[in-house]
């Protein structure tokens, strides 16, 4: 198995990620310290009012505030492509329904080809009714809706003149360029539908708020969802989540025996630019990552 990997999420709890001098610092900051990927988050709306429960926390909602500022995923990562030289670029999680997928097809596989092939997309289906509703998705058609936009990101990334015809979307002889290479595509989610689809459709699963048990099962879900497709598990990733502050080699060791190939790193949402650089730094040097 090669070494697990080290991404970061971007600080949107800091109130920063629409700072571009801050941005710029600690994105460099990151590739510096021999992370392999930065992570940023998505929502293209928040809700002042919502009654949908955050599966992620007891209390059913979120910790992000409609005063918060959180940049669009893409554009984001795009500006960070810029300011950075090898740092991958990843979405974690970029809220699929919300998202035509044929503009979207074009919107990664420009900025992948901008950045030299550093895009990794994670996906999910999104929680907040409200949110998907805003954005002309149907709440209860999300799954469905999900599983074709994928079908329709894998062919239009193939550069050629292609045909769909599905229940949500349409086109024929439809070419969309550049087109490089297939863009890595993580599910991200709790549910034993986003573990399945993981294994149909993806080249990985990040599970979001399960563990023990819980865990080994969507791996065994997506496992069995590639053979029944005709697909080969092995070649499908993991990626674990942590904390920046509380990780180090042994703990990360823990999570690479229970089968991650990333561990995706939540720092301390501090705005001070310094503290989260140090906090990076300490964390490379538990890890033994280049610093």
């Amino acid at each position: 198995m090669p070494p697990v990997d080290f991404a970061v999420i971007a600080p949107t709890a800091a109130r920063v990620t629409a700072d571009p001098d801050w941005m710029s610092a600690w994105a460099r900051h990151v590739e510096a310290c021999g992370f392999e990927s930065v992570v940023v988050v998505e929502h293209t709306v928040v809700m002042r009012d919502y009654t949908s429960t955050y599966p992620y926390d007891p209390s059913g909602r979120m910790g992000l505030s409609p005063d918060m500022d959180v940049p669009d995923p893409l554009d984001l990562l795009a500006f960070l492509a810029a300011r950075t030289s090898t740092l991958g670029l990843a979405t974690g999680v970029l809220v699929l329904p919300n998202h035509h997928p044929v503009p979207l097809a074009k919107r990664v596989a420009t900025v992948d080809a901008l950045s030299g092939g550093r895009v990794r997309l994670c996906v999910g289906m999104g929680w907040m009714q409200e949110e998907l509703e805003a954005c002309g998705a149907p709440f209860h058609e999300r799954g469905r809706r999900g599983d074709e936009q994928l079908q329709v990101l894998r062919k239009l990334w193939t550069g050629e003149p292609v045909d769909h015809e599905g229940e949500f979307f349409s086109f024929r002889g439809a070419a969309c360029r550049p087109a490089r290479r297939q863009v890595p595509i993580h599910i991200g989610g709790h549910s034993a539908a986003a573990a399945r689809r993981a294994g149909r459709y993806g080249d990985g699963l990040q599970p979001l708020g399960i563990s023990g048990e819980g865990l080994r099962e969507a791996v065994d879900v997506m496992h069995r969802a590639a053979e029944d497709a005709g697909r080969d598990p092995s070649l499908l990733q993991l990626s674990l989540g942590h904390l920046v502050g509380r990780v180090d080699s042994e703990k990360a060791g823990k999570l690479e025996a229970l089968g991650a190939t990333r561990v995706v790193l939540d720092p301390s949402p501090t705005a001070n630019l310094d503290e989260a650089c140090d906090e990076l730094s300490a964390c490379a040097g538990r890890l033994g990552l280049s610093t």
